[in-house]
Order: C-alpha cells, then sequence, then structure tokens
C-alpha cells in the first residue's frame, strides 16, 4: 500500500527518494538517503532496520546489488520491498514472496520505483517515466512529479495518508526533508510544502555549512533591534 522512488542525478552525483502510503508518517520509517552512500526505500511490513544496514554496507563501498544481498537473510525478509540505488547510480530491487498484490517495479537510468497494494502495475513506470521527463528540474520536483504521475496511474487501493521526499547533496544531512505525516491530500500537501520551502532552502544549507557569513540568517537579537526601532 505505498509506491516510493529513490534516484541519483547523473549530473551532480546527488540522491533524492520519496514515497507515499495509506499509513501515517512513512517518511520516518520507509526511506533512508546519505549522499555518500545511496538511497534505500523498505517498505511492505516496514522494517526501518533495513533501510539503515543496506546504507552502512553502500557506504562500505557495496553495489546496490551487493547491499541488497547483504540483507537478503533479515528476519521476515519475505514480507518486505526493497529498492537501492548506490553511488554509481546502480539499482537493484526486490519483493517478497509474501507480499501482497499488486506488487510491481521499474527502473530507469540511475532510478527505481516500487509499490505494493497498487491499483495496477503500471504505478512504478509511471513514475519512472515522470521522473525522467523531469531531467531538467531539481530532484526535489522530479520526486514530486513522479509521485503526482504515481497517483495518476492508480496510485495504491487505500487512500493516501502520509508522503515524504528528502534530498541529499552534502555530507551527513538532507538539503531537503519534508514529510506529511497524516493528511487527507498528501500529496497535494507535501507539494505546497516543498513551494513554501523551496524559496529557502539555500538559506538553510548556508546556516548549516557557512554559519558566520551572514547572508538571510538573521540572528533574534538583530530582529528584536529593528522591532524595536519601528516600534
Amino acid at each position: 500500500m505505498t509506491f516510493s522512488i529513490a534516484l541519483r542525478c547523473p549530473q551532480t552525483g546527488h540522491f533524492g527518494i520519496a514515497g507515499t502510503t495509506s499509513s501515517m508518517a512513512m517518511g520516518a520509517r520507509c526511506l533512508f538517503v546519505n549522499h555518500d552512500a545511496g538511497a534505500v526505500i523498505t517498505q511492505h511490513r516496514t522494517d526501518p532496520r533495513l533501510g539503515l544496514a543496506a546504507l552502512r554496507h553502500l557506504r562500505a563501498g557495496a553495489s546496490a546489488e551487493e547491499a541488497l544481498a547483504a540483507v537478503a537473510s533479515a528476519p521476515g525478509i519475505e514480507w518486505r520491498e526493497l529498492a537501492i540505488v548506490d553511488r554509481n547510480g546502480q539499482t537493484a530491487a526486490r519483493q517478497g514472496q509474501h507480499q501482497e498484490p499488486i506488487h510491481a517495479n521499474a527502473f530507469g537510468p540511475g532510478m527505481v520505483a516500487v509499490g505494493n497494494i497498487l491499483r495496477t502495475r503500471d504505478v512504478p513506470a509511471a513514475m519512472i517515466e515522470a521522473a525522467g521527463k523531469a531531467a531538467d528540474q531539481p530532484i526535489a520536483e522530479r520526486l514530486l512529479a513522479a509521485l503526482e504521475a504515481g497517483l495518476a496511474a492508480g496510485g495504491e487501493v487505500f487512500a493516501l495518508s502520509s508522503a515524504a521526499l528528502r534530498v541529499a547533496e552534502y555530507a551527513d544531512f538532507c538539503s531537503v526533508d519534508l514529510r506529511i505525516d497524516k493528511s487527507s491530500e498528501p500529496l497535494a500537501d507535501l507539494r505546497r510544502l516543498w513551494e513554501a520551502y523551496a524559496p529557502q532552502q539555500a538559506n538553510f544549507v548556508e546556516r548549516v555549512l557557512t554559519p558566520d557569513s551572514g547572508g538571510r540568517a538573521t540572528n533574534s537579537l538583530d530582529i528584536l533591534a529593528r522591532e524595536d526601532k519601528q516600534i
């Protein structure tokens, strides 16, 4: 009852991952990404430990296939749906024998999409196609286009409730990490959240990388001082 996509941008080497489901808070449980390793999707009776374990293998130099093989003996693996993109843009996916239908996957250059309890098998392929057509857009836009295309292609059987979007451009933190944890229209809410966040993204990154540089990152005391003068 979830559909997700992970990708590596061939021009920048940056990673993105996004998904949506009828369960709440999928962003905290299903999507794992690190700029120095890759991106991992773990869903269907989700075990977030698999995402963390696969990232560790990727960070140690494993390929997507090798990282997938390394976690494929975990308890309950036949209930799990996994997809991986590694630092070279190679992809891998595994769908367990106990997964509920309809489940499907699709691949593109540096991209993998997976879904379960879908209305049609066309959902992952529609996501890959949409992400490919938006290749000249920022990663976040590509991911949102993919989710919206997945919904238009049929989506999952149940009404969606949560959605999440993550982009890893720098070591050890995500420049975009947006989540809708419970909503009647999580994809529409996620797009609105991204459109509000996008103009501020560079400023938030600046605060991480160069906190002494000034820019728009004005501290609270400066704000209060200006307000006092206006009064």
